[in-house]
């Protein structure tokens, strides 16, 4: 299944991932048209960014920069339900990321399928599995009665947090709580 998932996202499609947070769709952060389509099928306003997953605190700064405050909080928390709002490194589609702050938010989710996937395809735009404003669906049953065929893979999984993560804006030495969830700073 995994792999059918890695041709999807190399495709252009969009697939569903269990996280430890809430279950997701996500798509290739680099190929507009996927993004598009990740927006499209939520009813997502496009001044609404995406944040991307990542495998791993190597992977995130691939893309992004960790000051000294941002890289203590991934060393303490991920992988976990912190998203860290922090300086991307490169450029991608847009609608990933503020282009208003120029910051883009990045997060390691605690899960087992969604770990492999991300070392698989490298970083991938996510939001909750849902349409906007609605209840996010926590497995892969719930997110195919809200998508159908529209999502090309589904991968099986629960999300056991039932949250969805902490959001903290790291972009400076100051660290601004933009959401509160499961992770307390």
């Amino acid at each position: 299944m995994i792999e059918d998932a890695l041709a999807a996202i190399l495709a252009g499609e969009v697939v569903g991932i269990p996280t430890d947070t809430v279950y997701g769709i996500g798509a290739d952060p680099f190929n507009p048209d996927a993004v598009a389509r990740l927006f499209e099928m939520k009813g997502r306003p496009r001044d609404k960014p995406l944040g991307v997953l990542v495998a791993s605190v190597d992977q995130a700064l691939e893309i992004a920069e960790l000051n000294d405050e941002g890289a203590a909080l991934a060393a303490r928390n991920w992988p976990g339900a912190l998203t860290l709002v922090v300086m991307p490194r490169v450029v991608m589609a847009d609608s990933v990321g503020d282009r208003q702050t120029g910051t883009i938010g990045v997060r390691v989710p605690d899960h087992p399928v969604a770990l492999e996937l991300l070392a698989l395809t490298g970083p991938l735009a996510v939001t909750s599995a849902n349409e906007s404003g609605g209840v996010e669906a926590m497995n892969d049953r719930e997110a195919r009665d809200v998508f159908g065929e529209r999502v090309a893979v589904y991968l099986e999984g629960v999300a056991p947090g039932g949250v969805a993560s902490t959001v903290i804006d790291a972009s400076s030495a100051d660290l601004i709580v933009l959401r509160s969830g499961p992770i307390q700073i």
